[in-house]
């Protein structure tokens, strides 16, 4: 199947929906046996040969299998781990990579909130985090040492937007014997496919694209037969659900994923078109534009844009970026993105960088276009530009 189609009916199970076109809502924490031995067989089928088996509300139920069973599709892997929200994805994947005493490398376009991941609670476990530059390519194998178990990537990142050179990375990272996360939230399993690309696992921050809606937090790790066992295993150890509510509504907003992601692509790309003809704009941060320096990587592993992207502007203030966000209509202030509609932030990422400063005038916006019209979204941002030139 297609990718679109695997969008609309990647875990769909006739038998298991009893008909139903999309798989009910089953709450559950506690379930009954017949026998011992009916609750041994359930238990040894779910937890020693990982099927999907109702056994204990925790360890999942026919809702979050659709869901995780669609994700897997669509990622080309061997299963896929659910979690609380994209940030717990991100360090659940790596807690199931590392122990006492080892190394990882990290993007230093790292999602902020993983980094202070590494920075407290992992360092106080005894592992230690390195950032490498994300051009870095195939030259990652310099900075890999005989204890690094992990490579974990992020591309394009969600505010400098570098596109990584993954099949390089992986190849590095590989002939060391270590492994390939990567953060595919910006482009979804519908736009990039890290697996194919040599990742061993790829997370998502499915409270973003997949969900669609902004009302649910959940995250999502995908990988090979062999590393999406250890992300099981440290899943059940943590004690880590998510609600078959959540994962109900992040199913029904998958089955719109191509849709919107192409309305998004197609008012994002106008909305950056119009931003490069502007006179205050240094640089606007999108992969898809044919200028960025990642297109041609965006090129050879991608098959979509999202609706993020950021804007570095020739001269700016903090008052004059306050001035052109405090009066937007169509972009309101706020954290996250992907939803169906459009957001803006400050943004100004060099103080959580370290191996490759940001050296770009600070700060600028981060734009999250929506599915809104890109004619109300442009005239909206010509009148905050306004605000922003007489601010200055």
């Amino acid at each position: 199947m297609k990718r679109d189609t695997k969008v609309v009916r990647g875990g769909l199970d006739k038998k298991r929906n009893a008909g139903a076109v999309n798989t009910p809502v089953v709450r559950a924490s506690t379930v009954v046996f017949e026998s011992v031995a009916a609750m041994r067989e359930a238990t040894d089928r779910a937890t020693k040969k990982r099927e999907k088996v109702l056994y204990y509300g925790r360890r999942g139920t026919p809702t979050h299998w659709t869901l995780q069973e669609a994700i897997t599709e669509l990622a080309g892997a061997a299963d896929t781990v659910l979690a609380p929200s994209g940030l717990a994805a991100c360090t659940l994947a790596i807690l199931a990579s590392v122990k006492a005493g080892d190394h990882i490398l990290v993007t230093d376009s790292i999602y902020e909130p993983t980094r202070n991941f590494c920075a407290g609670l992992l360092a106080g476990l005894g592992v230690t985090a390195s950032y490498y530059d994300p051009l870095i390519g195939g030259g990652i194998a310099a900075l890999i040492k005989s204890n690094t178990t992990l490579v974990l990537c992020e591309s394009p990142g969600s505010l400098t937007f570098e596109v990584q050179d993954i099949p390089a990375i992986a190849a590095a990272a590989h002939k060391a014997g270590a492994r390939v996360a990567v953060d595919n939230t910006w482009a979804s399993p519908l736009f990039c496919n890290p697996l194919a690309l040599g990742a061993d696992l790829s997370i998502e921050a499915g409270t973003k694209y997949i969900v669609g809606h902004s009302d649910v937090l959940i995250g999502a790790v995908s990988g090979t037969a062999e590393a999406i066992t250890a992300v099981q295993i440290a899943a059940g150890s943590l004690g880590l659900a998510v609600s078959p509510d959540d994962a109900y509504l992040a199913t029904r907003g998958l089955r719109t994923l191509a849709v919107r992601l192409a309305r998004h692509q197609e008012n994002a790309l106008k909305v950056a078109l119009w931003l490069q003809t502007r006179p205050e704009v240094k640089r606007v941060l999108y992969p898809a534009l044919p200028e960025d320096p990642g297109h041609s990587l965006w090129k050879r592993d991608f098959c979509g844009a999202s609706g993020l992207l950021g804007v570095v502007f020739k001269q700016t203030s903090g008052a004059a970026v306050a001035a052109l966000i405090d009066g937007m209509e169509l972009f309101p202030l706020g954290y996250s993105w992907g939803g169906f509609e459009s957001l803006i932030a400050p943004l100004a990422p060099g103080g959580a960088r370290s191996a490759r400063p940001w050296a770009a005038p600070a700060p600028g916006i981060r734009l999250h276009v929506g599915l809104e019209d890109p004619l109300d979204l442009i005239a909206d941002l010509d009148k905050g530009l306004a605000r922003f030139q007489k601010a200055l």
